[in-house]
């Protein structure tokens, strides 16, 4: 195994749990569960299983990033910043 590039963090204190996928520029956005995040990426949790396409957006509270899939398993999903 690989060393990671950056520690992962799970959110705590008033950090929200919650982020919101905007995966088409006209779709309604996804809500879903932030389990950890750290600089380079996140991982989320869907609410059900769904195939994200490969880039999409994310917001979480007022940031938004570019985000890009790296590995799905079930309804958690690792993406990349």
């Amino acid at each position: 195994m690989h060393p990671r590039r950056f520690a992962r963090v799970r959110p705590t204190g008033c950090v929200s749990s919650s982020v919101k996928l905007l995966l088409e520029p006209k779709a309604p956005m996804l809500e879903c569960r932030l389990v950890d995040y750290s600089a380079g990426g996140a991982c989320i949790e869907l609410p059900k299983l769904i195939k994200l396409p490969e880039r999409f957006e994310m917001l979480h509270g007022n940031i938004r990033k570019r985000c890009r899939r790296v590995w799905a398993r079930g309804v958690r999903v690792g993406v990349t910043f």
